[in-house]
């Protein structure tokens, strides 16, 4: 066996926890080795032929005041999105049956605001019970949250809660000025103390070092818990945003990403998120053999495209692949 094939996570009092030093030891693994154990991992915990099915949906469009790098929602960039009001019931809940009749099993809301007002609560909990009555899971991404909001959520029936961290703490003032890394972290730990479910990745292909790579997946790893959900995010470069001709990472490290994070998280979802559409059939093949278990599904997330529902049935048919 590979000398670095025996890099384990280190015990501490809390919870085994993974330093950066013993994931960037799994990156560097030779692929069949890091594939294997990927693989098992999987098998381990879930059903390696089945793939969850969850829709994005943008529900208050651009706009937003902060300064994300790879962000086409920001205010300050010209990308082209205009900013939106939130959308009404009637609306939201059309796309909530359309993707439920697509095979849909959760249904995620997004709104671009840097922390949403008490009102602004108000009316997503409004939509959320709505969602939740049609049987979905429900999940909604907001920004950062405010004392109390989390538990209003919840009791509208918010099933998840995602909040990315984006990338690793020592990357994140690179891509982001207007808040901290250590903000949200506070609002997981609001959302977990509310006693949501927790859905948390990040965005690879920032330009950040693989060194870099294993931060991020020891950020996410070493929550105590670890999030139910792992989207993560391959870069679409958007022109008019800062990160707009950024080397593209190569699609075997995105692999090997998805790969790390199954390890590590074994019985998270890891989520074929942004960037699905750049990949290709064969290498989003090799991610559900590295431990991907879940993937956005539908023709847009946000603002940016995404493969066509009926072109995910296709190529998840050739791969004999089951859905839930």
């Amino acid at each position: 066996m590979h000398p670095r094939a025996a890099a384990q996570p280190a015990a501490t009092q809390a919870a085994e926890r993974w330093s950066v030093e013993a994931i960037e030891a799994l990156f560097d693994l030779p692929f069949p080795e890091l594939m294997f154990r990927a693989q098992t991992v999987h098998r381990e915990n879930f059903d390696p032929t089945n793939v969850q099915l969850s829709t994005l949906l943008s529900i208050k469009t651009g706009g937003c005041p902060e300064d994300c790098s790879y962000c086409p929602q920001a205010a300050r960039y010209d990308t082209g999105v205009e900013a939106s009001k939130l959308m009404g019931a009637e609306a939201v809940l059309d796309a909530a049956r359309a993707a439920q009749a697509a095979g849909a099993t959760r249904f995620c809301m997004g709104a671009a605001w840097r922390s949403p007002k008490d009102r602004d609560v108000e009316k997503v909990a409004e939509l959320i019970s709505a969602v939740k009555n049609l049987g979905l899971e429900t999940c909604a991404t907001l920004g950062m949250l405010d004392e109390g909001h989390a538990e209003q959520l919840r009791d509208a029936g918010l099933d998840y809660y995602n909040h990315n961290i984006d990338t690793a703490p020592d990357k994140y003032t690179d891509i982001i000025g207007t808040r901290q890394f250590e903000d949200r972290l506070d609002t997981l730990n609001k959302v977990r103390t509310a006693g949501v479910k927790v859905c948390s990745g990040g965005i690879v292909g920032l330009g950040e070092t693989r060194t870099q790579r294993a931060g991020l997946i020891a950020a996410l790893a070493n929550l105590d818990p670890y999030p139910e959900s792992v989207p993560i995010n391959n870069l679409v470069q958007v022109e008019g945003t800062p990160l707009h001709g950024t080397v593209k990472l190569d699609p075997l490290e995105f692999v090997r990403t998805i790969a790390v994070a199954r390890i590590t998280m074994p019985k998270s979802r890891v989520r074929l998120s942004a960037g699905r559409q750049e990949l290709g059939e064969a290498i989003q093949a090799m991610c559900f053999m590295a431990g991907a278990n879940s993937i956005f599904y539908g023709d847009k997330l946000l603002t940016t495209g995404n493969p066509a529902f009926t072109a995910d049935r296709n190529l998840l048919d050739k791969l004999g692949m089951t859905t839930s």
